[in-house]
């Protein structure tokens, strides 16, 4: 029962979450909003999608080189369509990533593996942040101050502990008050801390420039999303509200289902969406993300396969 609790945690905030807005927004107009959807449209966001997977592999790559590790290109976008999979059919959006840190601990020394994917993961919420944050001098007129204020915070404070957790040396003295009896614990977080500062500054900030053009690729696939619903919300106002729907992927749920949907009506109400066409445009980018997992499928059995034969 305690193996499964974390899980059991997440279902039930993801059903708490849904239950919660479908007592706010009218389920059958969201219903019939996304029967009539363009599929042209949402094709374009599918594609994106899948497209941004090759772009993240390039991150890592970079990473990778950065100190050194001899994996292919081809192995990386491999492992990241698998990890989209396991993303689509897990409860938890972080099991793509234990997968590619497993899958690569097979051609570098673990350590190294966890550690590329985690300043992997690390560079693309920083970029986010930082679009974030040069969105908000273009807000519209209408924008929440609250929401104003909100957004600074919640991107500065994430900026300065990314950049402190990938530095290094503030995580690590911390790590000397750490109680006797978790020191095992820690010697395997700080070979992970170890294996980061490895990568090297100058992979970082390639990283990071990565980073950015992959998520302007995720801006579009839910502009792409909206223009399905035929809605016409300015690009501008996806940078200001995408770092807070992709920040609930951090928060205990399924993938942030749920919580998204709570929170969509709100972010885009400045945009002159309802409460339906907002968490019907949430929806349909969580359909769109979990169908283009789909593809990993078959990606890494064949990989796998591949592999046992050699």
């Amino acid at each position: 029962m305690r193996k499964h609790l974390g899980t059991i945690i997440k279902i039930g905030i993801t059903l708490l979450a849904l239950w919660y807005v479908s007592s706010k927004v009218d389920l059958a107009d969201i219903g019939q909003r996304l029967l009539q959807a363009r599929l042209s449209w949402v094709l374009v966001g599918f594609l994106l999608v899948n497209s941004s997977l090759i772009v993240r592999a390039y991150r890592w790559l970079l990473l990778l080189r950065g100190i050194g590790a001899p994996i292919k290109f081809g192995r990386l976008v491999s492992l990241y369509f698998a990890a989209n999979f396991f993303n689509s059919v897990l409860p938890s959006g972080f099991s793509g990533d234990v997968v590619r840190a497993v899958e690569a601990a097979q051609d570098v020394p673990a350590q190294t593996a966890a550690g590329t994917v985690l300043v992997d993961r690390a560079t693309g919420l920083l970029a986010l942040f930082m679009i974030g944050l040069a969105a908000l001098p273009f807000r519209p007129d209408n924008f929440p101050q609250d929401l104003f204020w909100q957004t600074t915070a919640v991107c500065l404070i994430g900026l300065i502990g990314g950049f402190a957790v990938l530095e290094g040396r503030l995580v690590r003295l911390i790590g000397r008050f750490v109680p006797q009896r978790l020191q095992s614990l820690w010697h395997k977080v700080d070979g992970v801390i170890l294996a980061v500062q490895a990568c090297g500054w100058t992979a970082v900030w390639q990283a990071l420039g990565i980073s950015i053009i992959f998520n302007l690729m995720q801006i579009c696939w839910f502009a792409a999303a909206g223009l399905a619903l035929g809605y016409h919300v300015p690009f501008s106002h996806y940078f200001l509200v995408i770092p807070f729907l992709s920040l609930a992927i951090l928060m205990p749920s399924i993938g942030g289902l749920g919580i998204r949907e709570g929170l969509a009506p709100l972010l885009f109400a400045s945009a002159g969406l309802s409460g339906e066409q907002a968490v019907a445009l949430t929806l349909l980018v969580f359909a769109i993300e979990r169908l283009s997992g789909f593809l990993g499928a078959p990606i890494y059995i064949i990989d796998t396969l591949r592999r046992s034969r050699r």
